[in-house]
């Protein structure tokens, strides 16, 4: 069985914890960040679960890192 090749954009966009969920960042925090309050700035920084119909998307472009 040939090896299976990991999307390297998918690669750099998600993390895998250590239980296996995917993590994504937020969209949006890079430009036009500065006129909105603290507040909301801070909340850019978290990292947020995917959705589980996106996980089976996900699992196909990372083989390797999802269990």
């Amino acid at each position: 069985m040939p090896k299976l090749k990991t999307h390297k954009g998918a690669k750099s966009r998600f993390h895998i914890t250590g239980r296996g969920k995917i993590m994504r960042t937020k969209g949006g925090k890079s430009h036009l960040r500065l006129k909105k309050p603290k507040r909301v700035r801070r909340l850019y920084d978290e990292m947020v679960p995917i959705s589980p119909s996106d996980r089976i998307r996900i699992k196909r472009l990372i083989p390797y890192g999802v269990k």
